[in-house]
């Protein structure tokens, strides 16, 4: 089993994207990346964005946790927590990802289906995540 931590940070009503691709076919996603062995979450998700982003953020809240089961392969366990801003400048991408990143941007929750994500994404990020922390079961349950 793989352990990926993605990090949501809502700033002025936007939410911050890249445009990066996926193993699901939609190349929009929350920024994060995979956590290292012996690595915290929260260490895993301050790296990953500041790497994919070029943000420094602290970590906040657990919003979700999801299983993604794809065909042949492995088993990934995702988890996503609040972030906020401490500094950096978006699009000032430090890391060398091994999926190419072509755009670091916030975006309005309604432009969000336009990039991939489902209205139930929408819904539950407008609504201020109901029910965060919980296990949420399958990605397509909160609209991934």
């Amino acid at each position: 089993m793989l352990v990926r931590v993605t990090g949501f940070l809502v700033e002025d009503g936007c939410i911050l994207v890249l445009d990066q691709d996926t193993d699901t076919g939609r190349s929009w996603s929350l920024p994060g990346g995979k956590v290292e062995e012996g690595e915290p979450l929260g260490d895993a998700l301050v790296r990953e964005m500041r790497e994919e982003t070029g943000l420094d953020v602290e970590v906040g809240r657990l919003l979700y946790v999801c299983d993604h089961l794809p065909d042949g392969g492995a088993h990934v366990l995702h988890v996503t927590l609040e972030t906020r801003r401490l500094g950096g400048t978006v699009g000032a991408v430090a890391g060398r990802d091994t999926r190419t990143i072509r755009a670091v941007k916030f975006v309005q929750l309604d432009d969000l289906p336009g990039l991939g994500f489902a209205e139930r994404f929408v819904e539950l990020a407008r609504a201020g995540w109901p029910g965060a922390g919980s296990y949420m079961g399958s990605k397509a349950n909160i609209g991934l």
